[in-house]
């Protein structure tokens, strides 16, 4: 149980995933769930790119003993930001085109049931990772699930922010299919302690899920302080179009030329003149050079009970 908690905000990006003319209502169904478990919430609505981290800090400062975050992994990833090194507990509920943290959580895609389960959740202190850039505004930024460069960094991107309002994920799904014609796959290198591999494509993973229905950094954990780290080696087309079945699959660990393994820092630097683009929590972050490192006990996040 959240003991002790009794004042909250909800902060919900209005205009996040399908579904947003009816989520006014399921959040105020959610208020009341929370009441009655004695958790008092208001709500609020983000307004516009980058809102959400500066109403996190202001949660903070303003002595709020709860941020619960509504909407996908934009949204999050900006809360994250905003809270990430405070004391300030955050809870997540269903919202979104693809909300990675809700699927790793196991939360229903359903604001009342998840609220039911929040209000028996437990708090656990995370690390979380931290992207750091000179493309980045600020020069770094944190992520609580995943990161990449290569063609999921390019899609990221490109993708464009009307199409991905009005289609959702299927922007994704069409972007993808056209990088997959048209990205070249430069290779760049990826350095670790433990490994060092010339790569097309570098997942650095905080959980299991990646987006929608794939998994590939499968033996990640929120609750281990490093990442896991995928590289994939191939520069052929046709490969990546076969490796992608079984990744759908779940056989993708047994891919020749592609390596896993765990590190707490990781270094992807261009080695040619192609642009090599990078991405945290499906957010884009510019080009290479990036590094990316484990910062730990980072945030309090709200584990959810059982159903």
């Amino acid at each position: 149980m959240l003991t002790g908690i009794r004042d909250a905000v909800i902060i919900y990006n209005p205009t996040a995933g399908r579904g947003r003319h009816r989520r006014r209502t399921q959040l105020e169904r959610a208020q009341s769930i929370l009441k009655q478990a004695g958790i008092l919430t208001e709500l609020e609505a983000t307004t516009g790119p980058g809102s959400a981290v500066e109403q996190a800090r202001s949660a903070v400062a303003d002595g709020r003993q709860m941020l619960i975050a509504c909407g996908g992994d934009g949204t999050i990833n900006e809360i994250v930001n905003g809270l990430a090194g405070s004391q300030v507990p955050m809870a997540v509920l269903p919202g979104g085109t693809a909300n990675v943290l809700v699927k790793e959580l196991s939360l229903p895609w359903d604001i009342p049931r998840a609220a039911e389960r929040l209000v028996r959740g437990t708090l656990r202190r995370i690390a979380l990772g931290l992207a750091l850039s000179p493309e980045i505004s600020g020069g770094q930024r944190y992520f609580i699930c995943v990161a990449g460069a290569g063609p999921d960094g390019k899609l990221v991107n490109a993708v464009d922010p009307e199409t991905k309002r009005r289609l959702g994920i299927l922007a994704y799904w069409l972007e993808g299919f056209r990088q997959l014609v048209q990205y070249p796959f430069p290779l760049f290198r990826v350095c670790t302690a433990e490994a060092e591999h010339a790569a097309s494509l570098v997942v650095v993973g905080r959980t299991k899920h990646y987006g929608g229905p794939v998994m590939i950094t499968t033996e990640a954990s929120l609750f281990e302080d490093c990442f896991e780290v995928f590289v994939a080696t191939t520069q052929k087309r046709w490969r990546y179009v076969t490796d992608m079945s079984k990744l759908l699959l779940g056989r993708h660990r047994t891919i020749a030329d592609d390596f896993f393994w765990k590190s707490t820092a990781v270094r992807c630097e261009p080695v040619g003149r192609e642009e090599v683009w990078a991405q945290v929590d499906g957010e884009p972050i510019g080009r290479l050079p990036v590094e990316f490192k484990i910062v730990p006990d980072a945030l309090t996040l709200v584990l959810p009970g059982e159903s």
